[in-house]
């Protein structure tokens, strides 16, 4: 089940994506991409002899700021999920809150105490400490944290855990408008860099929406 999982989750990122800006700003908009047509309906999973459980890890992207509850990418992910077989049945747990930064999503796991034999686990998280101009120090060191408490939550099994890449939210009206988009894209372009070589130094799957989320945007605009 593990291996279907991870490679059906995989695809899902790769062909569909919910975006929603994670920086604290009332003026922040987001954006739905409908999810429904886009799935990877042409694959199947075999019938689980138990309830899958899900835990969504991250910031505003994983709760989806501003955004309806089913809309959020944990919802539709678990949906599509349960569609490729509708005999399987998938529990949801998020850890997530807008402007989370690394510090705040270490607290959050630690405070919540979930449990450690999830199914699987997905981790979105960084944008803030981009953002709130925090030192890249700070996250190279907590990002390497909250992946080992990732593998520890998904049973101490790291094929069960997706690490998924920051969105770009210079291609977002809010972005575009600070007049920093270029430095925007470059730093967030240097967190994901390190996420990316970290989880293939280290056998994780990661999986990178980055490049979808600025097409999306460019549509809205």
């Amino acid at each position: 089940m593990v291996n279907q999982l991870r490679i059906l989750v995989t695809l899902f990122f790769l062909l569909s994506v919910t975006i929603s800006c994670s920086v604290e700003n009332s003026a922040t908009k987001t954006a739905v991409i409908d999810t429904s047509s886009t799935a990877p309906q042409n694959l199947s999973l075999p019938t689980f002899t138990k309830k899958a459980n899900y835990l969504a890890l991250g910031d505003s992207y994983t709760i989806g700021e501003s955004v309806c509850s089913s809309c959020r990418f944990p919802e539709q992910l678990k949906k599509a999920l349960e569609n490729l077989n509708l005999k399987n049945s998938f529990g949801l747990d998020i850890i997530a809150r807008t402007g989370w930064t690394t510090t705040d999503l270490k607290a959050a796991i630690q405070n919540q105490n979930p449990a450690t034999n999830y199914d699987l686990v997905t981790l979105l998280i960084g944008v803030n400490n981009q953002y709130r101009g925090q030192p890249f120090t700070v996250y190279e060191k907590e990002f390497k944290e909250l992946v080992e408490k990732a593998i520890v939550l998904a049973g101490n099994d790291k094929t069960n855990v997706i690490v998924v890449s920051i969105p770009d939210y210079a291609y977002t009206p809010f972005g575009s408008r600070s007049g920093r988009g270029s430095t925007i894209s470059k730093e967030i372009a240097s967190y994901n860099a390190f996420a990316r070589k970290y989880c293939e130094e280290n056998g994780i799957a990661y999986s990178n929406i980055t490049d979808i989320t600025q097409e999306g945007y460019k549509t809205l605009n």
